[in-house]
């Protein structure tokens, strides 16, 4: 029988864990933290688990085991890695495991995958929107709320598959019928440790890809696209004005023709645009969908929360949640989108340079600073605008009323992630859209 060390007990490893039981397999469980809820779920799988385990402990226990697979928060540096090395073990992501799993069925539904430093989810969606146009049962999973592994025993007829760098740095195999790297900027450097690091784990979503697969590559980096060039798979290229699917004149074109105008979109500011276009190539190339297909779900699509979300506009401005941006290059696709902003900025940063954030100065009103890198949000911004530092979401909303004016927009884009204040991205965002909420009705100038 099989046994499987699953280290990490966030929503991949459970997911995991509870799959390899239903297949009749053994797992070990471990976590860096101790959970009365980790402790509940070992006991409904009958699973031995360790907490915090020593590098000692690890190596007892992988002694135990056929493989190794560790959720995606746990970092390279982790002792885990070099233990599983040392003793031989094969460690696998959650989407190498999932893909295998489905590999092994007698027919195998086709994915499609996204990865990239930003735009990720957005265009994962847009993908299973485009396949639910062209009545194929699809879902967005990965780096979603719904891991691979956790879809396989639904009723899905495809998968557009989010890659995060931590999933796909741990495959072996895993290869989808089209597949797209959007971008590239330092991000998640206290995960990998370096930028080489970050970047061949990107690249890993083109190591296995067959002549008949699609590499989906961004027209105006050519660094990307020569890891497409470099593999087995047909090379097809997206960009906003230029590349084989493209939006000159604002019609987004594909080599087969016309998609639709920017206009008919349910909401087309620049990034919304590319995005568009690399999840079309993703659809149409790999012959799942069609332009008309393409063009009904991009008419009603609506996008995630969190990601440049509009909440509410008040007095004559604008407020807009992007807690979705945790690194100054997610943050700068909302920085290039409007005018004139205040800036609410700042959290626990990922050891990248937020000084990039500064990038604009022409479109900064003024930049509110918070949570535990508040002071390098005040000194990336210093001599650029006014600067003010918060130290609740509360005050800084308040910050950002004061000092906003009409027309201006107010941008939560914190280019950190929420780590400091909350459990998660989505979390900061909620709590900054119920204090918008809640000054907008106390102000009773509330304008929908």
């Amino acid at each position: 029988m099989t046994v499987t060390l699953v280290y990490g007990l966030a929503v991949a490893g459970r997911a995991v864990a509870s799959e390899l039981v239903l297949r009749g397999e053994t797992v070990i469980l471990a976590d860096d933290e101790h959970s009365d809820s980790h402790m509940q779920f070992a006991n409904e799988l009958n699973s031995e688990i360790l907490f915090r385990p020593t590098t000692e402990d690890l190596r007892a226990m992988i002694q135990q085991v056929d493989r190794v697979v560790p959720a995606p928060g746990i970092a390279e540096s982790h002792a885990l890695f070099a233990v599983s090395h040392h003793s031989n073990r094969p460690v696998m992501s959650e989407i190498e495991l999932a893909y295998q799993f489905e590999q092994q069925t007698s027919n195998p539904r086709p994915m499609v995958a996204v990865t990239g430093t930003d735009g990720k989810t957005t265009t994962t969606l847009m993908a299973a929107a485009m396949l639910n146009s062209a009545n194929r049962r699809a879902v967005a999973v990965g780096n979603t709320e719904t891991p691979l592994i956790a879809a396989l025993r639904t009723d899905a007829q495809a998968f557009a598959v989010e890659c995060s760098s931590f999933r796909l740095a741990f495959t072996q195999t895993f290869r989808t019928k089209a597949s797209v790297w959007l971008n590239l900027a330092p991000d998640h450097l206290d995960w990998h440790g370096s930028i080489d690091s970050y970047r061949a784990a990107k690249a890993k979503i083109w190591a296995n890809l067959l002549d008949s697969d699609v590499a989906v590559v961004p027209e105006a980096d050519k660094s990307i696209a020569k890891f497409a060039h470099d593999g087995n798979g047909r090379v097809v290229s997206f960009g906003k004005e230029s590349g084989d699917y493209h939006a000159l004149n604002g019609v987004l074109t594909s080599p087969l023709g016309e998609i639709l105008h920017v206009s008919e979109m349910a909401r087309s500011l620049p990034h919304d645009v590319t995005n568009a276009l690399a999840a079309a190539a993703l659809t149409i190339e790999s012959g799942l969908a069609n332009c008309a297909q393409v063009a009904d779900a991009l008419r009603t699509f609506v996008n995630a929360p969190h990601r440049i979300e509009f909440v509410i506009e008040c007095d004559g401005v604008r407020w807009f949640n992007d807690s979705k941006a945790t690194s100054p290059h997610a943050s700068s696709v909302a920085l290039k989108s409007f005018d004139s902003i205040v800036l609410i900025a700042g959290g626990k940063n990922k050891d990248l340079d937020l000084s990039e954030m500064a990038a604009y100065p022409q479109n900064m009103r003024a930049v509110v600073a918070i949570g535990k890198s508040a002071q390098e949000i005040v000194q990336a911004f210093l001599g650029v605008c006014e600067v003010r530092t918060a130290t609740s979401m509360r005050e800084a909303v308040s910050f950002a009323n004061e000092l906003a004016k009409r027309g201006d927009v107010v941008l939560l884009s914190p280019g950190c992630t929420s780590y400091d204040w909350y459990k998660n991205y989505g979390e900061r965002g909620v709590d900054f859209k119920e204090e918008v909420i809640s000054l907008v009705n106390s102000t009773k100038q509330v304008k929908r």
